[in-house]
């Protein structure tokens, strides 16, 4: 199991966090700071698509072709797993080492988008009080972890149970290796 976890885990972390990056300079380096979250969510459910390919592997070739909801969830799980802990060390090296401005970007970003919605005064007055809680959230190491596991592991999650939920089979299910003899 740990084999197939690895390499599935692998590939879907290695597509999100590519699809991460390339967001996020196209992001950063936009004055406008636009990216597209749409673009972003659909690469996520790419690379968890290979939550239901790497349940499906283990339980056809390693497992006899069954296998239990709880099993099936296990391995999805810790396929997510694997691929958000990449999504996160990327994002970590990304942050700390080449975008460190990074938060005060986006802060300004968000306050001018606030402005040029000609939000009411209590309106931009919350949603200053939202960017600075957010930015002292991101002075610690230990936040960036947790908000950045927030943001991958749900759709891993729902794709997990999702693909658990279609790959569970029982024992005697499977017709396709019996042997006939006529």
């Amino acid at each position: 199991m740990k084999k197939n976890v690895l390499v599935f885990g692998l590939i879907a972390g290695a597509i999100i966090s590519l699809m991460m990056v390339v967001s996020i300079l196209w992001c950063y380096n936009d004055p406008s700071f636009k990216g597209n979250m749409v673009l972003g969510y659909a690469g996520m459910l790419v690379a968890f698509s290979f939550v239901f390919v790497g349940i499906k592997n283990f339980r056809d070739k390693y497992n006899n072709g069954v296998i239990s909801f709880w099993k099936a969830f296990k391995v999805g799980l810790l396929i997510s797993l694997v691929a958000a802990t990449i999504y996160v060390v990327i994002w970590l090296i990304d942050y700390y080492l080449f975008i460190p401005d990074f938060m005060d970007k986006y802060s300004a970003h968000m306050l001018k988008e606030a402005r040029e919605a000609h939000a009411n005064p209590v309106t931009l007055q919350e949603r200053l009080q939202e960017i600075e809680h957010f930015r002292e959230l991101y002075k610690n190491p230990l936040w960036v972890i947790i908000i950045t596991y927030s943001e991958v592991l749900p759709i891993g999650l729902a794709v997990t149970l999702i693909s658990a939920m279609i790959l569970k089979r029982r024992k005697g299910n499977d017709t396709s290796t019996m042997i006939t003899h006529y």
